[in-house]
């Protein structure tokens, strides 16, 4: 076990070195960045538009004591939903505003407050009528309305809000954690294949244990992943508190911030080798990388599906689906990071990442013999040992 794992971290080191300096790796950084620069950008055109000139405008064409208790009405409620108010002369013909070019108006509320007209189409008068309705209530109500202040309490703690809270920070949690291991697991699918090509990969069996090079390439890809996720949060919080100025306030989990991040990172870890050693295992057997793509389809809509199921599986801590979804590998790292934001017990989570590692041991142990019967075929890699020496002294696997 010591000389396979000195193995692993040898061809781990080998393998992050190779990724991290190489220029690609670069466009890796960036691609991810890229929807979220183009999606907050056009999210806030979109909300600035939808606020300003895609907001429905109502002609107003009452008399003028009528129109200004109107007015009153509309900011006294300070209805962001209600329809802006644009006031024409009384003796407006409602058809002549809604025809004519540059108005920008899609009704016209005519006759007075006691029988108000709303002319317009049909999906737009339906839409608008209820808003309309209570405005010209309160404008007929005026001052005799009575403006009722509520006092107020305030509370250091819910139960009902806090369990709501965390039922969010434990849904987005799974959210996050299900991006993130589906955006980079994919890669370790075409690792392999890349090697067998090239011949590499019957230098490497010749030098270390098949265990070890499926570990150590599992272990330099997740090595590259937190220099990826590091980089992406770190651009996130500044992109954040530049645009906003301030930290983001979050509901707090139960088992509180720093456990539940120190969690957070090692069920990703969990979840990305639980699913990258299945992934190595699989594209170790593929020798293109068209097999790969038509391998990759049916696990990862799998995935989806599992990810579905610890979602579901999120406010119904304790019971059946839950535990079902906290037990089987592949949900497991799902599920307990949302009990994690619901429950402050931490001997669950002790059990559960020692069932994933076990289950992560039991995948590679699994791909390695697979690899050894349908890829490597026969020979106890002695013979090879010998006709591959010089090969692995100048790559650093084996002592002179």
């Amino acid at each position: 076990m010591r000389e396979i794992l000195r193995a692993a971290f040898v061809i781990a080191r080998r393998d992050f070195t190779a990724i991290i300096f190489s220029k690609s790796f670069i466009l890796f950084l960036i691609g991810p960045l890229l929807p979220v620069v183009f999606g907050v950008a056009f999210g806030t055109i979109g909300d600035r538009m939808a606020n300003d000139s895609m907001r429905p405008v109502v002609a107003v064409a009452l008399s003028a004591a009528e129109s200004k208790a109107l007015d009153a009405a509309h900011r006294r409620l300070d209805a962001r939903g209600v329809p802006d108010l644009r006031r024409y002369p009384a003796s407006s013909y409602p058809q002549a505003l809604l025809a004519g070019k540059g108005q920008g108006v899609i009704a016209v509320l005519s006759g007075t407050l006691a029988r108000p007209v709303l002319t317009g189409r049909r999906g737009d008068v339906d839409q608008m009528r209820g808003d309309l309705s209570l405005l010209i209530s309160v404008a007929r109500a005026g001052t005799t309305l009575p403006d009722t202040r509520i006092a107020t309490r305030i509370v250091a703690e819910s139960t009902g809000s806090d369990r709501q809270s965390r039922l969010l920070t434990g849904r987005a949690a799974q959210v996050i954690l299900f991006m993130l291991t589906m955006l980079l697991a994919g890669m370790v699918l075409s690792n392999m294949v890349e090697e067998k090509t090239n011949k590499i990969i019957e230098v490497l069996a010749a030098a270390v244990p098949v265990d070890a090079i499926f570990l150590g390439k599992l272990l330099a890809m997740l090595a590259m992943s937190f220099v990826g996720i590091a980089v992406w949060a770190t651009t996130a919080l500044v992109g954040y508190l530049l645009l906003f100025g301030s930290t983001v306030h979050s509901p707090e989990p139960a088992v509180g911030w720093p456990m539940f991040v120190m969690l957070g990172v090692l069920y990703f870890t969990m979840a990305y080798t639980l699913l990258g050693s299945l992934f190595i295992g699989i594209g170790a057997q593929a020798s293109t990388v068209r097999e790969v793509q038509t391998i990759s389809m049916p696990i990862t809509m799998g995935q989806v599906l599992i990810f579905f199921f610890a979602s579901f599986s999120v406010d119904r801590m304790g019971q059946t689906p839950e535990v079902i979804a906290a037990i089987f590998p592949f949900s497991s790292p799902f599920a307990m990071i949302a009990r994690a934001a619901q429950s402050d017990a931490l001997l669950p989570h002790v059990l559960a990442l020692c069932w994933q590692a076990l289950w992560v041991a039991v995948i590679i142990r699994i791909g390695v013999r697979l690899f050894r019967r349908n890829v490597l075929k026969s020979g106890t890699g002695e013979k090879r040992r010998g006709i591959f020496s010089r090969a692995l002294v100048s790559i650093g696997l084996s002592r002179t």
